[in-house]
């Protein structure tokens, strides 16, 4: 069982008056979460104790559900069970949200037994962990649906018959996978989706020296995918040659079928193979900014149009890593895709292609800091000591604070809906995040009690297409 202490608040939200917020754990009136699945209803939210719930499975079917672990990881050993021979939890409402519980073990007749089985429209993932079940997430048709998965990780999971992966999502709306951990699939892929829109944004997607999965990240039925910001591994020991596929089952999502792969590393350890393999017939390909590091070839497959620019290519030993015999994709300053990027101005349904973000492993975040051009590949070179204003984007100013407490700003009309608000400590490193909207007058209030030590720090608040970054002084 894994315990992760994550320093986010992403989760929190109002709850309505006739909401109930119910209680399961070893001490409380009800001691497994099935107890209270069949109690639910909309809107409430059911807190999990930390511990271990054996053989306990479930199915959800009240809307507006928070489904969260307290005091850690909530851990649903199923051994072999499921419900109704499809998962351990089945979720049959809309918008639910599950943060901050494991999911290991499901196996059923058909061999997709899964930790989440989504039957219902939107999900989101915080937080939580899937191993050694059949399929860590499955998500079935639902062209309404939108999934967001974060902070999580994927161990382990796949029959071993190359039908079911660690994560499989079928025909939704859109899928978002960013800050994750997907490793060492049982010969499926690390991640499938059939969805429309695909944004996989600053995760870890990788084989290491024993895994022996089929592709890092297949997307069968094409669609519109943009690929930004990943590490991205292949061992000796995978099952299929090539890293990403799209469209290789058919271009049968709607129109239309471009791929976005931008300043993503990826490293093939086979001796041979390919990094992108699409089907003929793809409208564009557009792959800038990247690594393509170890043997292969870097496009197979033909499309109306292929854009690429400012990729590095070359052995793995000559790319500059910091260690990539320990999977440390971090740039040397002897890397020669220090500075050698381009900047990019284009805009994919209101995702600006430039990463604000890395991956930080275990499926965390930090703040991308970038000090004159952009480097090639999924992180920007380190080695910064201080940090002045030339090191944080151009849409930026200061404000000194002197004290612990609350601090008000008021944002900009654009970013008053749909904004995430992150502080982040002077190495960039992720300190607290929210989802907790400014009010109708654009007043923002910052907790920084939280920050225990004094120094600089970055807020930032952004969305799909800005960000409005400023500093901040504690002293204490």
């Amino acid at each position: 069982m894994k315990h992760v202490l994550l320093l986010l608040t992403v989760l929190v939200s109002a709850i309505p008056l006739q909401a109930t917020v119910w209680q399961v754990g070893v001490s409380r009136q009800y001691t497994m979460p099935s107890q209270v699945s069949s109690l639910v209803k909309n809107n409430d939210t059911v807190e999990i104790d930390a511990g271990t719930y054996h053989e306990d499975v479930a199915h959800w079917t009240a809307n507006n559900l928070l489904l969260q672990g307290v005091g850690g990881m909530a851990y649903l050993k199923s051994n072999g069970k499921s419900f109704g021979q499809k998962a351990i939890w089945v979720i049959g409402g809309a918008n639910t949200r599950v943060a901050f519980i494991e999911f290991a073990e499901c196996a059923v007749p058909d061999r997709n037994g899964a930790g989440i089985r989504l039957e219902a429209a939107n999900l989101t993932v915080h937080g939580c962990y899937f191993h050694d079940n059949e399929d860590g997430i499955l998500a079935g048709d639902n062209p309404e649906s939108d999934i967001l998965i974060e902070y999580s990780e994927f161990s382990h999971n796949g029959n071993g018959d190359g039908q079911s992966h660690n994560l499989y999502i079928n025909h939704v709306h859109s899928l978002t996978f960013q800050y994750n951990y997907s490793h060492h699939t049982k010969v499926g892929h690390e991640l499938k989706s059939r969805a429309y829109n695909n944004y996989i944004l600053y995760n870890r997607l990788s084989n290491e020296a024993d895994g022996t999965a089929s592709r890092n990240i297949d997307l069968p039925n094409g669609g519109t995918t943009i690929i930004m910001g990943n590490e991205i591994q292949q061992g000796t020991k995978t099952e299929n040659s090539n890293m990403i596929g799209y469209g290789l089952e058919g271009l049968s999502n709607p129109t239309p079928h471009e791929l976005f792969v931008v300043n993503n590393t990826i490293v093939n350890e086979r001796s041979s193979g390919s990094f992108l393999s699409i089907k003929d017939g793809t409208q564009e390909i557009y792959a800038h900014n990247n690594i393509f590091a170890g043997t292969g070839t870097i496009i197979v497959g033909t499309a109306t149009k292929i854009d690429t620019s400012h990729n590095w290519t070359g052995s793995i030993s000559s790319a500059g890593f910091v260690d990539s015999k320990q999977y440390d994709y971090r740039l040397l300053k002897s890397s020669p895709a220090i500075n050698t990027g381009e900047a990019i101005s284009k805009t994919v349904n209101q995702y600006v292609l430039v990463p604000i973000n890395e991956y930080r492993h275990p499926w965390n975040l930090t703040f991308r800091i970038k000090i004159g051009a952009i480097d090639i590949g999924a992180h920007e070179n380190t080695d910064v000591t201080d940090v002045d204003e030339s090191k944080v984007p151009a849409q930026s100013f200061v404000c000194n604070y002197s004290t612990s407490g609350n601090y008000s700003i008021v944002v900009p009309e654009e970013f008053r809906k749909n904004s995430t608000i992150e502080v982040f400590d002077v190495r960039g490193q992720l300190q607290q995040c929210n989802m907790n909207f400014p009010d109708e007058h654009g007043n923002l209030a910052i907790d920084l009690s939280q920050l225990s030590n004094s120094g600089l720090y970055f807020v930032r608040v952004s969305n799909h297409k800005n960000q409005l970054v400023f500093n901040i002084i504690i002293n204490k």
